[in-house]
């Protein structure tokens, strides 16, 4: 959530970032004008405190006077309480009325985010490893799968629905050793294991700008009381809601594996095939919190992190900075890195990295102190994929098969398969 204060004061630096995204710039004017009538409506209720306060003082001089003069000052205090009770009710209804506007309202993109409406004005920034050439004409994921019996489609619809699958075999021996050499390298690299809940309550969602109206809609029960994780970037951000954390262990870096689950409303009729868009799916994530200043490097070491797991397995990848189009709603900054899908021959996002300054910290309320008996301040939140499980599999399956429909395990996930080289 943005602050008020960047709205009242510094309202076209947002105006230019919503433009930039290609949303329209009204809203600022909707919330400059219901900001100053909170401000005149909490104004009045201060004004009116302050009156009872000075009648207060008035009815203990009056207990030495006659009931006459105490039966007018009462009169007075319940017409003044009653005035104080329907001013403090509509300034409530305002603010309530300024959050919910608020609370849809995107971060404000970083000034060297490039300006473009979709992806196609992302920018690519460095590229890694040649795309492999076959001398055959090369499969796709799902024909690979199926054909080696490690991935069926058709019986996880039939337990669930489309796009829910079954890993079988040596498919699911090889996502479990992703899991493992993921998180292996991420606590070796300084991030802290956390395995937390899958079910994460509306305060959490709220918080990293998972349920704002331009999210895909989660998968939601108890009367949307609760929600199946869509990422475990919400759980390990809101570890320290509304806490207080101390400046001297910053950055606080964690890393978690677990299974989550999206709708995927807004992706009807894309990547309806494989297992690149999946209702369910594992991922290992990384999630750090620090002081601003230290974000932007926070920000490159996770990208860097998520790029050396893509290089022990020696897949050809590339890291691309989004467009402001393209950028996620929490995110001031979003680093994409894409793998070679030789089946489709164009790069595919495996991991999204993004630096969301203090946009869900304000929301979750996670502060610091920099100094001893200093104000607190918000902290900087940041994230990314490494890697994402599902992806990982089937990019390894299309960039490791061989003509005869095999597929070759790469050299540092060989030792997790008990030294197996060859899915066959």
């Amino acid at each position: 959530m943005l602050d008020r204060r960047l709205i009242r004061e510094q309202p076209d630096v947002v105006r230019r970032s919503l433009a930039r995204r290609r949303l329209p710039t009204s809203v600022v004017d909707d919330l400059l004008a219901l900001d100053a009538d909170w401000r005149t409506a909490a104004t009045a209720v201060d004004a009116a405190k302050a009156e009872r306060n000075a009648l207060s003082a008035r009815f203990a001089k009056a207990k030495e006077q006659d009931a006459a003069s105490l039966g007018k000052l009462r009169e007075q205090s319940g017409a003044l309480g009653e005035r104080i009770a329907s001013q403090e009710h509509a300034a409530t209804a305002l603010e309530a009325r300024l959050t919910e506007l608020l609370a849809n309202v995107p971060n404000v993109l970083a000034d060297d985010v490039p300006d473009g409406a979709d992806s196609a004005a992302n920018v690519v920034l460095r590229s890694s490893g040649e795309p492999p050439k076959f001398s055959f004409e090369p499969k796709p994921h799902w024909e690979i799968g199926e054909r080696l019996g490690i991935l069926d489609f058709e019986r996880g619809v039939r337990m669930a629905r489309s796009r829910f699958a079954v890993i079988a075999g040596l498919g699911a021996r090889l996502s479990r050793a992703l899991v493992d050499f993921f998180l292996e390298r991420n606590i070796a690299a300084g991030f802290f294991e956390i395995n937390p809940p899958l079910l994460v309550n509306r305060d959490s969602v709220e918080a990293t700008g998972h349920l704002s109206k331009f999210s895909d809609a989660m998968f939601s029960f108890d009367n949307g009381a609760l929600f199946l994780s869509p990422t475990s970037e919400v759980q390990l951000v809101n570890l320290h809601r509304d806490e207080i954390l101390e400046a001297a262990a910053f950055p606080k870096c964690y890393t978690s594996y677990t299974t989550c689950f999206r709708q995927e409303a807004g992706a009807a009729g894309k990547d309806t095939r494989g297992l690149i868009r999946m209702h369910q799916f594992e991922k290992v994530e990384l999630v750090g919190l620090c002081r601003p200043e230290e974000s932007p490097a926070l920000h490159e070491r996770i990208v860097r992190q998520a790029e050396s797991l893509m290089q022990a397995l020696e897949l050809p990848y590339r890291v691309v900075l989004l467009s402001s189009g393209d950028t996620g709603f929490a995110s001031m900054k979003t680093y994409d890195i894409e793998v070679w899908l030789p089946a489709q021959a164009t790069y595919r996002e495996i991991s999204s990295c993004s630096n969301c300054g203090d946009f869900q910290a304000r929301r979750a309320q996670i502060r610091f102190r920099p100094a001893p008996k200093a104000r607190p301040e918000f902290v900087h939140t940041l994230n990314g994929s490494a890697l994402a499980i599902g992806r990982t599999l089937l990019a390894i399956m299309e960039n490791y098969q061989e003509a005869d429909g095999s597929v070759h395990v790469p050299r540092v996930l060989q030792p997790y398969l008990g030294g197996i080289e060859r899915i066959t």
